[in-house]
């Protein structure tokens, strides 16, 4: 009965964190869309255990530094990766 309770109450923590990251990222894009500087651009988000991954093109570094600021604004972020791409517009 022990090993049981125990294996149970791991399950929850699981479960309880990736709806954490799901709720984290789901916030983020949202910060993002909201962001004058940033809510037009095609940006992807992943979050793994409070820490999102932004990922995409940007057209300036000044964008770039726009979208990790408006991540690390949200409750729950605990650090932002960046993997965007800077690449100039025509």
């Amino acid at each position: 009965m022990l090993i049981l309770i125990v294996l149970l109450s791991a399950c929850g923590a699981t479960t309880s964190r990736t709806t954490d990251d799901a709720t984290t990222t789901t916030r983020v894009k949202i910060a993002l869309l909201n962001d004058a500087r940033v809510g037009g651009l095609r940006l992807a988000v992943t979050t793994f255990q409070g820490v999102v991954t932004l990922s995409g093109t940007v057209k300036t570094s000044a964008d770039e530094q726009a979208a990790i600021s408006a991540a690390r604004r949200i409750e729950g972020v605990r650090d932002v990766k960046s993997e965007l791409k800077v690449v100039p517009g025509p």
